[in-house]
């Protein structure tokens, strides 16, 4: 997962995702989430060539070295990644469930060998190849492993140091052979990371090749220039062997500021915009957008939540973080933020929902607002309230502190909501919110903070949740402080749980191993989950093409199909 400025293990944390309340009514929608992917634009028999398409982006990556740590951001994905980068595996909505399927990188699906060892043959694509001209080789998958799992600075090793070797016997095939058993394979050489061209960079330094833009792709657009604080553009891949891009160049131009996004959009200056749903954008909806179509679901890779520093005081009392679930109304914060959507209940897992089928989706159903149970658990650890009406105990107040992305509106509100609960509850709360890069690249690794609101969001069609509470996976001075478990979570039974959910092979031994951790993880209440946060899609008339929400991938996913009127 991966915040949405900031990556966590296959999920990435989402700052930028949210919902607008009364799109639907501004642009003739109906008035319910709609449940679909699949937005209502359809692809015409004959797409026009030619224009320039310019997007409205609300962030700008910190840096292109998909593999590092500076990589954090999902627009960095949206805009780069997914356009450039080859992958093994796409992943589709087939009947309402994302799955995977092999890409046009590969010949067909690769031979899968349970072992032990675990071994996974592929088989390239001939007709593939870098933008040079230079065919994709084994080669390419065996580089790519090895500075995954050997590099410096990594942003998540997950899958990639299981396993042992990397053979090339041909250039057409890689045998990836796993020292240790991994069930999410098929997100390997994909998802957040892709596949890296060896014969450019193998013996270089990858980062300073990578970090500001590069100029080779493997996919249907190259970078043609990317200029800081202003746009990212991308040009159409000559050489690229699928289906190539229709337009002459898309334009990324950053807009940091929604309410001046949404005025861009408006007056035509960006044809698409994939915007948070702050309050304060509300107004420019309801004034209608008659050109425009919009979409929305709650079908998301996102999960936004309260993430507890579990070694924190108070938090690194169990008690304390059960009583905080009691003290919420989970019901009226979702009904308050996205209720106009028809997205009303909260979430009660730590999965987000295109992962549903493996998770224990009602694992925090019994967090529901109760004083009651709030006296009673807090104090029955020793706590009581003093005459100022908040919780102590040793001489210590249970005092919270919230940190969430500064001029983040909508979740400004979210605080406010929470604060006023839980005051009500005894617990005194304020707010010191952060700039995304701060709050993601230093202070929430480092464990410098009590209450961090913010949203995970998957990369790949697995539960990744060892790498955010396994306690192997809390930064320390020993992993580098490159651990994802930025909660310290550590509950040693739920260890090798998410060890079984990562390594085997067996669906539905998986799922049964994700839902028995939930329930440990829902019982310490390690994080209080919220809302799914649900995608919103805003695009010109002018745009031709089918156009979809991609829960991985945003719906910018398919632009080499689309065209301009």
């Amino acid at each position: 997962m991966k915040p949405l400025s900031q990556r966590s293990g296959y999920l990435r944390i989402a700052i930028l995702l949210a919902v607008l309340a009364l799109v639907a009514a501004a642009c003739g929608s109906s008035s319910k989430a709609k449940k679909s992917s699949t937005a209502a634009s359809t692809a015409p028999a004959n797409v026009p060539n030619g224009g320039t398409l310019t997007i409205g982006a609300e962030q700008e990556p910190d840096c292109a070295d998909w593999i590092d740590n500076c990589a954090g951001a999902s627009w960095g994905t949206w805009t780069m990644e997914a356009h450039t980068m080859p992958r093994a595996f796409e992943m589709v909505n087939e009947n309402g469930d994302w799955v995977y399927k092999p890409s046009i990188l590969l010949q067909g699906e690769p031979t899968l060998q349970a072992g032990p060892p675990q071994v996974v043959t592929y088989k390239i694509n001939p007709a593939a190849k870098w933008s040079d001209g230079t065919p994709i080789t084994s080669e390419d998958f065996k580089y790519t492993w090895d500075q995954i799992a050997h590099g410096k600075n990594i942003y998540d090793t997950t899958g990639y140091r299981d396993i042992g070797s990397v053979d090339t016997p041909s250039p057409d095939t890689a045998v990836v052979t796993f020292k240790n058993s991994y069930g999410g394979w098929k997100g390997l050489f994909g998802g957040q990371y892709g596949v890296f061209p060896s014969h450019i960079l193998a013996g270089k330094d990858r980062d300073a090749l990578m970090k500001n833009g590069y100029t080779w792709s493997g996919g249907p657009w190259i970078i043609q220039s990317w200029q800081k604080n202003v746009s990212v553009t991308l040009v159409p891949n000559p050489n690229y062997w699928g289906e190539k891009p229709h337009l002459d160049k898309v334009i990324f131009q950053f807009v940091p500021d929604t309410a001046s996004e949404f005025q861009n959009f408006k007056t035509g200056q960006v044809l698409a915009i994939y915007p948070q749903p702050q309050p304060d954008a509300v107004a420019a909806i309801q004034g209608g957008l008659p050109d425009a179509n919009a979409y929305y679901t709650a079908d998301t890779a996102n999960l936004e939540a309260l993430w507890f520093n579990n070694s924190k005081f108070p938090f690194d009392s169990k008690a304390v973080r059960q009583a905080i679930g009691y003290s919420l109304d989970r019901n009226a914060i979702v009904q308050r933020l996205f209720g106009p959507l028809g997205v009303k209940n909260p979430m009660n897992t730590l999965d987000p929902p295109i992962l549903k089928q493996f998770t224990d989706t009602s694992a925090w159903s019994q967090y529901k607002l109760d004083l009651k149970k709030v006296d009673s658990v807090m104090t029955a650890d020793g706590w009581a309230k003093g005459s100022d009406g908040f919780w102590a105990k040793g001489g210590k107040r249970a005092d919270i502190e919230i940190k969430t992305t500064a001029g983040n509106k909508r979740r400004e509100l979210t605080e406010q909501i929470i604060q006023d609960q839980l005051k009500a509850a005894g617990f005194n709360v304020t707010t010191n919110n952060q700039k995304a890069g701060d709050l993601f690249g230093t202070q929430l690794p480092a464990g410098d903070f009590e209450v961090g609101l913010y949203a995970q969001v998957s990369t790949q069609l697995d539960p990744a949740d060892c790498a955010l509470f396994c306690s192997s996976n809390i930064p320390t001075a020993a992993n580098g402080n490159t651990g994802q478990n930025w909660q310290r979570v550590n509950i040693p039974a739920v260890d090798p749980l998410l060890a079984t959910v990562d390594s085997a092979l067996d669906l539905s031994t998986r799922a049964t191993a994700d839902k028995q951790a939930m329930k440990i993880l829902a019982d310490n209440n390690v994080a209080l989950p919220i809302d799914p946060l649900p995608n919103i899609l805003l695009w010109s008339k002018r745009i031709v093409g089918q156009v979809t929400d991609h829960p991985i991938f945003s719906m910018f996913w398919n632009m080499n199909t689309w065209g301009l009127k």
